[in-house]
């Protein structure tokens, strides 16, 4: 898995829900753990753009729900920077269903992501409908 060039600000914690954005056949997750954070006392999880959570579906097709899945963020609505200056921000929180290897659960991704997950995740770029 290939490093961010920039610090991305993790605007989601667990609790936060997210838009599923593939065609998966889950309409609403809700974080529950992240993959790869520090522990510590009290501490809450917080995770970010092209960060790996864990997610149980809240709405979706019935035999999706109640499931947990592991999400590749690909959109948050609190901004960050980019090492050339400019702040991005989306209108809204979403993610992708991957596997264990990182690979995307469903055929198509149906809004943009972000330039930082296309880097990191080049096989969701890669069905995604745009990079932003």
């Amino acid at each position: 898995m290939k490093g961010l060039g920039s610090r991305i600000t993790r605007g989601l914690s667990v609790g936060s829900r997210l838009v599923c954005n593939d065609n998966s056949g889950a309409k609403i997750l809700q974080i529950i753990g992240v993959i790869g954070t520090k522990a510590r006392h009290t501490r809450v999880p917080s995770a970010g753009i092209s960060s790996i959570v864990i997610c149980a579906v809240k709405k979706g097709n019935p035999s999706m729900k109640k499931k947990v899945v592991r999400v590749c963020i690909v959109r948050q609505r609190k901004e960050y920077r980019r090492p050339n200056g400019i702040r991005i921000r989306f209108e809204d929180n979403a993610g992708v269903l991957v596997d264990d290897d990182g690979l995307p659960v469903g055929t198509e991704i149906k809004g943009a992501i972000a330039r930082e997950v296309a880097e990191r995740y080049p096989k969701i770029a890669a069905i995604a409908a745009a990079v932003v």
